[in-house]
C-alpha cells in the first residue's frame, strides 16, 4: 500500500509533520473509531497556514 502524502489544495505544498493546517471535511454520518491520520487523508482536503491566511479562514 502507497503512503498517502497530504498536501496543500489551494498551493500543493507538501505538508509536513506538527505543521498547523486547516481541514475542511463533511461530518461522518457512521459512528465508529477509527485512526485519525488515516480519516483525514482520505476524507479531507488540506490548507496550509500560508494559504489560510491568504483567503482569511
Amino acid at each position: 500500500m502507497a503512503l498517502i502524502i497530504p498536501k496543500c489544495k489551494k498551493c500543493d505544498k507538501e505538508i509536513k509533520g506538527d505543521e498547523e493546517v486547516y481541514v475542511q471535511l463533511r461530518y461522518p454520518k457512521r459512528k465508529g473509531i477509527t485512526e485519525i491520520t488515516a480519516y483525514l487523508n482520505l476524507e479531507g482536503k488540506f490548507i496550509c497556514k500560508d494559504c489560510s491566511t491568504k483567503i482569511n479562514i
